[in-house]
């Protein structure tokens, strides 16, 4: 598939994204094998401006200081045949949540506030389970 129709899927395609998420986790589980291990990373991304869904001042580890950023909870999944990432979520600081942002941009549609750290790994683990 070219970039464009890549792109072009992208942006016009209507999926649940938690049946894409289920059906990525079997896939990978059958590619990689059984008994592999489950890994959180918490990262951020550094913004210049505002214009993100869920840029705030926020400490994040890639600097290691309160700087403007999204942050991201990543879950992977890893056997030694190979790894995965499997679940995602963009972290949504509280005074950000009830507001709309710029140009309409906002947070996504049904945003869940798992906090960050281990209460973010834990429904990522959760979820992972069913």
């Amino acid at each position: 598939m070219s970039p464009d129709g890549m792109q072009r899927l992208l942006r016009t395609a209507d999926w649940n994204a938690g049946t894409v998420r289920e059906e990525l986790r079997s896939y990978v589980v059958e590619r990689l094998g059984p008994g592999g291990v489950l890994i959180v990373d918490e990262t951020g991304f550094i913004k210049k401006g505002t214009r993100s869904a869920g840029v705030a001042r926020q400490y994040t580890g890639t600097t290691g200081k309160i700087d403007n950023c999204q942050i991201g909870v990543f879950l992977a999944y890893a056997t030694p045949a190979g790894r995965a990432l499997i679940d995602r979520e963009l972290y949504l600081p509280r005074e950000l949540q009830p507001e709309l942002g710029p140009l309409g941009a906002g947070p996504p549609q049904h945003p869940r506030r798992p906090g960050r750290g281990a209460a973010a790994a834990l429904l990522r683990l959760r979820r992972t389970r069913r």
